[in-house]
Formats: C-alpha cells, sequence, structure tokens
C-alpha cells in the first residue's frame, strides 16, 4: 500500500477460489429460506402456515436488501470509482427487497414473492458478469449461480403454494 497526499494506492491479489467463509456466510443466510419453504409446505392449511410463510418472505427482502448493500460495499472498492452498472444494480436490487417488504405488509405475498424471485435471479446473473469485469470479486462468478438458485427454487415453492391457496 503506497499512500501519498494525493489518496491511497492499493495492490491486491484477488483469488478466484471462493473463500471458506464466503461459502458459509453465502449458502448459510440461504438455508432459512429453503427451511420456511418446505415448513410452510409442510403446516399447509394449519393456523402458523400463514405467519411461516410471511416470515420467509420479510427474511428473503431482509436479505435482498443487505445483497443490495454488499453491491454498493463493493462499488467503494472498484479501481476508478464506482461505475454506473454497480450503481444500477445495487439500486434495482434495493428497490426489487424495498418493494417486496411493503408489498406483503400490505398484504400481497404474490407480488412480493414475484419481486423478490427476479431480485435473486438478477444477482445470479449480473454477479458473474460484473465478476468478470472487475467489478465485483472473482469469486462472485463461481459462488453466485450455484448459491442464488436456492433462493430463487425456494421463493418460488413458497409462490406456488400462496398461489394454490385459497387465503
Amino acid at each position: 500500500m503506497r499512500d501519498d497526499a494525493t489518496g491511497r494506492t492499493l495492490t491486491a491479489h484477488e483469488s478466484r477460489e471462493t473463500p471458506w467463509l464466503s461459502v458459509v456466510l453465502g449458502y448459510g443466510p440461504m438455508l432459512p429460506l429453503a427451511a420456511g419453504a418446505a415448513a410452510a409446505w409442510w403446516m399447509r392449511g394449519q393456523p402458523l402456515d400463514y405467519l411461516v410463510a410471511l416470515m420467509t418472505i420479510l427474511y428473503g427482502a431482509a436479505i435482498l436488501l443487505f445483497l443490495a448493500g454488499v453491491r454498493r460495499g463493493v462499488s467503494c472498492r472498484t479501481e476508478g470509482g464506482p461505475t454506473v452498472m454497480q450503481i444500477a444494480t445495487m439500486l434495482g436490487l434495493f428497490v426489487l427487497g424495498l418493494s417486496a417488504l411493503v408489498t406483503v405488509v400490505m398484504g400481497k405475498a404474490i407480488p412480493a414473492l414475484g419481486l423478490l424471485i427476479v431480485g435473486y435471479a438478477a444477482i445470479a446473473v449480473l454477479d458473474p458478469i460484473a465478476a468478470r469485469a472487475g467489478e465485483a470479486p472473482l469469486f462472485f462468478a463461481r459462488l453466485r449461480p450455484l448459491q442464488m438458485p436456492i433462493a430463487v427454487i425456494s421463493l418460488a415453492a413458497l409462490l406456488w403454494l400462496k398461489w394454490i391457496s385459497p387465503y
């Protein structure tokens, strides 16, 4: 690292391998989505199944909002400063997460789930592109296409449950 009156120069080597902590912190937060969807299906028709589904949707929105923040944080260390695509992606993910949160609080679970599915699918597609462009860590190119389908499939199962449920 070189620090002078005009700023700081960083030299870094970035591995293509996913760090073990990123594996744990990447896949770990996806497990409550899968567990919530499975529990909602298992409890289908019982008094608390709506609450399980609601908590899963709220959790999914919180994680999507967190991932929007991750995109913003990564952009702070991009060579040359944040790019338009990084800021647009962060804003898009944030709007999807916040819209899902507001929508489910208004009692509209199906649109909220649709918004979340779009957000998580977008991460699965856009993060590998950003990694190859130097706008995200290299390991995102390997992690995100395997991590995000867990969320998408879990939320799609919950969407199907809500679609066929009478309430």
